[in-house]
């Protein structure tokens, strides 16, 4: 999302001798660049709830570095938001299954509890006369005797349905304590999520204030983003690594226009985990949601081993990402105000390379 907008290249990336060695030191260089404007890891705030709790903060001069420090610090608020919102949704998911396999073991339990109550209200009835005088009054003291050994196997069956019916409670009662406990975390995960929600917000609103009191030529250049390059692979360069990340590549080519929305993930606006996210799910590949996931999704490979399709994560926090076009550029979902795009690969220190 932030920090993607650099100083002005010129020229391709790819050079007759390949793009190993100028992907490289363009990288390096683009990097080298960015850490002289970075902010310093102490003036981060650790907890993104302390960004909403320094009214009295001294407010930031509006240059493009200030917009662009605070959009970083929203995009890293936007990714924790996104972690904790799947969590919030796998854990919905838990307590949805939880209070079905509740709902169907209560409903054994009372079909078990009905069985149970009628035998035993059986045996109650027959159990009123001793069974000695019952053998010497019955007329068919044969036909008593074959009763009586049934009777003694109904009430062997009747303990054991007991035990049945017993350990059934304590399923039932372990289920409803652990839908419970999910419960709890549920509502906890919910005020994470809110959490997260206010700290993005209230970045993004001072980043908009920052950027609309820009000069009118540095608001264009910084939405223009770098200067666009060629788009075509170049023809020194090694195709996609497998069919489902030229998949992925082709729908990320699709989605390029396409507005940045925080915690969005498709098909009409995208943050930039979700823009990639989606973009896998197209080739039908699932892959988690945040940057910092994505990051270990597959196996790594270096700069000089990149291929069309690879996942670019950016920062050392991995709080962006980006897939990798060929030919130099990356498509990314930059930062509000800006549209899915290409830019760079260089555009800001690479943390990782993953090829899904």
């Amino acid at each position: 999302m932030a920090s993607c907008r650099r100083s002005p290249q010129s020229g391709s990336l790819i050079t007759r001798s390949g793009p190993l060695t100028v992907l490289a030191a363009a990288s390096a260089a683009v990097a080298s660049a960015a850490a002289l404007s970075a902010v310093p890891a102490s003036a981060e705030p650790r907890d993104p709830a302390s960004d909403t709790t320094a009214p009295h903060a001294t407010a930031p001069r509006a240059t493009p570095g200030a917009v662009e420090r605070l959009y970083a610090q929203a995009e890293r608020a936007t990714e924790r938001y996104n972690a904790a919102e799947a969590h919030t949704q796998g854990l919905r998911r838990q307590v949805d299954r939880l209070q079905d396999r509740v709902a169907r073991g209560q409903e054994r339990l009372n079909r078990m509890r009905v069985a149970l109550g009628a035998l035993a209200g059986g045996q109650y009835r027959s159990g009123g006369v001793d069974p000695g005088l019952a053998l010497i009054l019955s007329e068919d003291p044969a036909g008593y005797l074959d009763k009586a050994a049934t009777l003694q196997r109904i009430g062997k069956r009747q303990a054991g349905q007991l035990r049945v019916f017993e350990s059934a409670q304590r399923t039932l009662r372990q289920q409803r304590a652990e839908a419970t406990a999910r419960l709890a975390r549920l509502e906890h995960s919910r005020k994470v999520v809110i959490r997260h929600k206010r700290a993005v917000r209230h970045k993004l609103a001072t980043a908009r204030r920052l950027f609309n009191a820009l000069p009118a030529a540095q608001r264009a250049a910084y939405l223009q983003g770098s200067p666009a390059m060629s788009r075509a692979v170049g023809s020194s360069e090694p195709p996609p690594s497998s069919p489902r990340a030229a998949a992925a590549l082709e729908a990320a080519r699709r989605a390029v226009g396409q507005p940045y929305a925080w915690g969005q993930a498709g098909p009409t606006a995208f943050d930039c985990s979700g823009l990639t996210q989606w973009a896998y799910g197209r080739a039908g590949v699932a892959i988690p949601r945040t940057s910092q996931q994505q990051a270990s999704a597959g196996h790594p490979v270096s700069l000089s081993h990149i291929r069309p399709g690879d996942l670019v994560v950016y920062r050392s926090d991995a709080g962006h990402v980006g897939i990798y076009a060929g030919n130099g550029q990356v498509i990314h979902a930059p930062h509000p105000g800006a549209r899915v795009r290409y830019d760079p690969v260089g555009m800001m220190p690479i943390s990782a390379i993953t090829r899904v």
